[in-house]
């Protein structure tokens, strides 16, 4: 028992040394990745921007506008083409998937169809909800969304009534999760259209 007593402060150092050591390499290690991931991040998001956006030659980043709907804040980034709307990107997230925040840039001809999307961010289960970034674009049955517009067509998956578009197979609540992001896109950018053609 006394060589324990004896010993017990020596571990407590030891082992508060090492704490210290680590912490001051991972606050290290984040000081080194934090600019080049911030750098990796907006170039993904500007790349985004120009595959699912109609043509343009203004700069949407520095256009863009930031608005709330249903709780969450979307980003529009508009698309002009010599001063003219022709459409935009809109950037908007959900926290209803099933592992919980979804992050898609939706792009948007001027009347609203849908152009495109990139799945930004998503941490859905491999294999299943994952799928999303290729699932609503593929042609087979009712999946894409692509060329169809909210306003004319039910983004809602077919198990919800009057819902038009096949969820993922077993991935449900992340298709759920997606279609409400573009839904909310849409209307915020039919707001932002309505105020700017």
């Amino acid at each position: 028992m006394k060589k324990l007593e004896s010993t017990l402060p020596n571990m407590i150092l030891s082992l508060g040394i090492i704490c210290v050591l680590a912490a001051t390499l991972l606050g290290g290690m984040y000081m080194i990745t934090k600019d080049p991931i911030a750098e990796q991040m907006k170039l993904q998001q500007q790349q985004a921007i120009k595959d699912v956006a109609p043509s343009f030659n203004n700069d949407p980043e520095k256009d863009k506008v930031e608005v709330e709907e249903n709780g969450q804040i979307f980003t529009v980034y508009p698309a002009m083409d010599n001063g003219k709307l022709v459409g935009a990107a809109v950037e908007g997230s959900s926290m209803n998937g099933f592992s919980g925040q979804v992050t898609v840039m939706c792009g948007f001809d001027l009347d609203g169809t849908v152009r495109d999307y990139r799945v930004i961010q998503q941490a859905e289960t491999p294999g299943l909800g994952a799928k999303m970034e290729t699932w609503f674009r593929d042609p087979q049955g009712a999946r894409s969304v692509i060329g169809k517009n909210p306003e004319s067509f039910s983004f809602y998956v077919t198990k919800d009534p009057g819902g038009k578009v096949d969820a993922i197979t077993a991935a449900t609540i992340s298709s759920r999760a997606f279609l409400e992001i573009l839904r909310n896109a849409f209307e915020v950018y039919k707001d932002y259209r309505e105020d700017h053609i």
